[in-house]
């Protein structure tokens, strides 16, 4: 069971509400100068020119004044906390500028995804999250790219770790 802000619960048993679950981002890959922070929210104005928005937030040990999370046109399946199910989830996000494919399309090997849930009036206290995600595909058409996170497969683990050698286990070899 997830626990949840008493905020978070007066929210949703309100029967109206100013309050929105948010949800932040950070992406992160050996080949990036800096992590990639997203935000789901257009909580404040960033700046004028260009014309920016963000949520500002702690979370990830992020300076909210020097590196916010930029508010894109995202929409995101938050992952399920099921006992059967793996921990996988997706995002959609707006294709508005052709960088994005080239981004997406530049990587050979997996980025890692961190994801959380806050509501826009406390952005640093995290209701939910889901830390160490591989991003697994991204669909890129005209309109949109789906990006589909996942932890990584627990079946690919070597079994067994290690051989019972003198060396490694003394006791068994007398």
């Amino acid at each position: 069971m997830r626990r949840v802000s008493l905020n978070a619960r007066l929210m949703q048993d309100a029967s109206a509400t100013d309050e929105i679950y948010v949800a932040l981002f950070y992406i992160e890959h050996e080949l990036l100068d800096a992590p990639i922070r997203l935000s789901t929210d257009n909580t404040e104005r960033l700046s004028d020119d260009p014309l920016t928005y963000g949520t500002r937030s702690t979370w990830m040990g992020t300076n909210p004044a020097s590196n916010p999370f930029l508010f894109v046109l995202v929409s995101a399946v938050v992952p399920s906390d099921l006992e059967d199910a793996p921990a996988s989830g997706t995002f959609v996000l707006e294709n508005i500028d052709n960088d994005i494919a080239k981004l997406m399309r530049s990587f050979t090997s997996l980025a890692t995804i961190h994801m959380a849930v806050v509501l826009a009036s406390s952005p640093n206290l995290i209701e939910a999250e889901f830390r160490d995600m591989k991003i697994t595909s991204a669909d890129i058409d005209a309109g949109e790219v789906t990006i589909e996170f996942s932890r990584e497969d627990i079946e690919e683990e070597k079994y067994p770790s290690g051989r019972m050698t003198k060396d490694r286990f003394p006791g068994l070899h007398r």
